[in-house]
Formats: structure tokens, sequence, C-alpha cells
């Protein structure tokens, strides 16, 4: 019985401490992800402008040129 319980006792501590090292990395994942997103989004607004510098330029060339 003593010998079963140490084996259970065992296996719980194991899964603890799969659950804390899951929990961590799961933190590290959602920093990445939002850290993607932010740099996603500043790519995305300087594409933008970038687009709309290229048709200003576009817009000031001579149509017959």
């Amino acid at each position: 019985m003593n010998t079963e319980l140490e084996a259970l006792e065992s296996k719980v501590e194991q899964a603890i401490g799969l659950i804390q090292q899951l929990r961590a990395e799961n933190e590290v994942l959602k920093n990445q992800i939002a850290a993607a997103e932010a740099e996603r989004l500043h790519l995305r607004q300087a594409m933008t402008q970038a687009r709309e510098r290229l048709e200003g330029l576009m817009d000031q060339i001579p149509e017959d040129a």
C-alpha cells in the first residue's frame, strides 16, 4: 500500500512539473505572438506609407512620359 502511494505521489509530482513547464512555455509563446503581431502592424503601417508616397510620386509623372 505504501509503495503504491509513493508511486502515485511520484506520478502526481511529475504531472505538476509538466503542467508548470507547459504553462511557462505557453507564456513564452503568448509573448512571441504579441511581439509578432506588433511587428506585423508596424510593417503594415510602413507599407501603407510607402504605397502612399509611391502613389504621390506617380501622380507627379506626366501622362505622356
